[in-house]
């Protein structure tokens, strides 16, 4: 069995110390280019690329004029889904909804700033987003439930879901289960940068969007990166990342087998067990083969290339102290503490999209429908923004109303405010010029 990165942070240097720090995504510049031309090829085609790309990069026969799953596609899954499987979905879709329900904003406060001056928020869902649901290297039905559970509860009038094809043309059964159970039966068969793009401009089938959402493959973040002046590309959701955080009070057993949980997803992921035990870091190693023993071919392949590659791997730090800054200078997407008391962690790590506490919450519960979203920030933008929510769907506006008994001081206000910094425009509409205008006695 291959050997497992190992690293006792004590004994790096300051630039080996930041390698760790790195994701499969940080760079980006090889996929740019080759994401370009594909671009491209879909703005100036429409359809007809969507369907060379998905034969010729997802080896996928679409046939013309399917692109769009039709009402008996959605039929046909319900027959093809076992029923435990529905069960578990709509157990998950009734915890994400209830979650998101309570993480809706009001749709509109406003408060007296000043007597007669009121100042508040109005809050109304974007008019159409784009739901993207990776398939590639396994299918995400969790995805769609994370996803369109939070744009139904917001009111989104237009959701479509685009996600990569199977080799017969198909999407995933499960993934038009949980689409139709939240609420969205509108799914195109197309992924990657081609379905970014697809969006984005909109073509002959594919509606265009003002918004897309979901995690993807750095193919599908590189397309984002480079039409954010034509579509919100939302939060930025690359390749899984997770941080398993240990003390001394849990077996190295346990923390091994949550470090699993996102390795498995591909060698582009990112997997770290950070711990100050030298024992928990020892038994995380002598266990992993057992866990592994357990697993598919396939996910033994992708997570031992995670685990021995340069993306993760166990981190030795000195102290507990030390492994809470590792933590957060990480950031990372899902972080596990592992722990007994774990709260007594939770108040020195501030930097992780997700923050899983105790031997009894692994990543695969918060994956699944505990009920706060599971598509996070990746690359360490968990440092300035989180989870996908409610408020991912809906706008604000500003709104603001000054009676006339309160105007004139407000006005006082401004007029001085816009002499000093030079706009006469602003000067001249809080003078005596708009008193003209105003109704008398007003």
């Amino acid at each position: 069995m291959p050997n497992v990165s190992f690293h006792e942070l004590a004994k790096l240097g300051p630039d080996q110390r930041e390698a760790l720090l790195k994701r499969s995504e940080t760079d980006l510049s090889g996929f740019i280019e080759k994401v370009k031309p594909i671009i491209e090829a879909v703005r100036a085609e429409g359809d007809a690329a969507l369907l060379r790309f998905a034969r010729d990069l997802d080896k996928a026969d679409v046939k013309p004029g399917a692109l769009k799953v039709t009402e008996a596609e959605f039929d046909r899954a319900f027959t093809l889904v076992e029923e435990e499987v529905q069960e578990a979905i709509r157990f998950g879709i009734d915890n994400i909804r209830h979650f998101h329900e309570e993480q809706k904003p009001e749709a509109m406060w406003l408060k007296e700033m000043r007597p007669g001056a009121y100042a508040g928020d109005r809050f109304s869902p974007i008019r159409s987003v784009a739901l993207y649901v990776p398939r590639g290297k396994g299918a995400f039905p969790s995805v769609t439930m994370m996803t369109a559970v939070p744009a139904v509860v917001a009111g989104v009038p237009e959701l479509a879901i685009v996600t990569p094809p199977a080799p017969d043309g198909s999407v995933d059964a499960a993934t038009l289960v949980a689409a139709r159970l939240a609420g969205v039966e509108t799914v195109y068969k197309v992924g990657g940068a081609q379905a970014v793009a697809a969006v984005a401009y909109g073509t002959e089938t594919v509606k265009k969007a003002l918004k897309i959402v979901g995690p993807g493959s750095p193919w599908v973040v590189a397309a984002k990166r480079l039409l954010a002046g034509t579509i919100d590309p939302g939060l930025p959701a690359g390749p899984s990342e997770a941080v398993i955080f240990a003390d001394d009070s849990v077996h190295g057993g346990l923390a091994a087998l949550d470090l699993l949980i996102e390795a498995e997803h591909g060698p582009d992921s990112s997997a770290y067990l950070v711990t100050h035990s030298r024992r928990v870091a020892e038994e995380a190693v002598a266990a992993l083969p057992e866990h592994w023993e357990r697993m598919t071919e396939q996910r033994v392949a992708f997570s031992t290339a995670v685990l021995n590659g340069a993306y993760g791997g166990i981190v030795l730090t000195p102290s507990v102290e030390e492994s809470y800054r590792f933590v957060n200078d990480y950031a990372p997407e899902h972080l596990e503490i592992l722990s007994t008391d774990p709260f007594t962690h939770l108040g020195h790590i501030t930097e992780a999209a997700e923050i899983l506490m105790g031997p009894h919450t692994p990543v695969s519960i918060g994956n699944f429908g505990l009920g706060p979203n599971a598509v996070l920030p990746t690359s360490r933008w968990a440092r300035t923004c989180g989870p996908l929510s409610v408020t991912d769907f809906v706008k604000r506006s500003s709104i603001g109303y000054v009676t006339a008994a309160a105007y004139p001081q407000f006005a006082k206000a401004a007029h001085t405010l816009a002499r000093y910094e030079g706009f006469s425009s602003h000067e001249h509409a809080v003078s005596s010029v708009r008193e003209k205008y105003l109704p008398k006695g007003a």
